[in-house]
């Protein structure tokens, strides 16, 4: 059975599902995957996208503020402490820092970081963190507010291998999403090779990133086998096995997801 580690659930297009969430889910659910942890980006939405997802038990999420939107309420660590006070809330995040979608002085980005990583140790929630374009920064702010007591995924990782291991180091694992199916991927392809199985996740980011042969249409959580497959041909498994493999890293990498987990695993 197969782990979706990052999805959006309130933003996939539900159109092929008669705009149901319900049929959605169940088509999900029927195309192997077993669980699904829907990432907040903003507080703003937060509450509906609890609403949205909180009946179902094959779904556990986070709270947190994507690095990119200046304009988003910003969040006190007291306050994400607060949200995050819930078994179902498994991960703080994502955050993180983007330099490549942001401009000007980005000193509120780096402050916004901190805080998550502060909110993440306090609750005792590992984080989710989003980096682009900004290598040397996301390590150093990591190192500095000590992420590593906190744990987490470098989610929809696009870097190189140096900042691969760093993350490693700190006891990060590192997710990929389609991007790796792309044709232009192969320097990704090849730091998946590197990357240690037992540190390893897939994920989709639906519906955003849509591997190939979905490339260019919405992504949703059931072409997370794609990634799957991509994954284990790299690492010269079976799908059967790499997805039990990422499956288990999904659970030691959020514990409380891991309560939540089909009796037969």
């Amino acid at each position: 059975m197969l782990v979706d580690s990052h999805c959006h659930l309130d933003r996939v297009d539900l159109a092929p599902y008669d705009h149901s969430f319900e049929r959605f889910l169940q088509a999900t659910l029927e195309s192997g995957v077993e669980q699904m942890l829907c990432v907040s980006i903003d507080l703003e939405s937060w509450p509906a996208m609890v609403e949205l997802v909180c009946e179902h038990p094959q779904i556990c999420w986070s709270v947190g503020v994507h690095p990119n939107d200046r304009e988003r309420h910003e969040p006190s660590v007291a306050e994400l402490v607060r949200l995050a006070d819930s078994p179902r809330v498994v991960a703080i995040g994502e955050t993180g820092l983007d330099y490549f979608r942001s401009e000007g002085g980005l000193e509120w980005q780096r402050a916004r970081f901190r805080t998550h990583i502060r909110a993440a140790r306090e609750a005792g929630r590992p984080l989710i963190i989003h980096t682009r374009a900004a290598r040397e920064d996301t390590i150093r702010i990591m190192t500095e507010e000590d992420a590593a007591a906190a744990g987490g995924v470098m989610h929809c990782f696009t870097e190189d291998w140096n900042m691969a291991q760093q993350a490693l180091e700190m006891g990060f694992y590192i997710s990929f999403s389609g991007i790796i199916t792309f044709k232009n991927a192969a320097d990704l392809r090849e730091l998946v090779r590197q990357v240690p199985l037992e540190r390893l996740l897939i994920e989709t980011d639906s519906p955003y990133l849509a591997p190939v042969p979905h490339r260019g249409r919405p992504n949703q959580p059931r072409y997370v086998r794609e990634v799957a497959e991509c994954v284990a041909g790299l690492k010269g498994l079976g799908l059967e096995e790499l997805a039990a493999r990422t499956r288990d890293n999904f659970y030691r990498c959020f514990p409380l997801a891991a309560a939540r987990a089909p009796q037969d695993s």
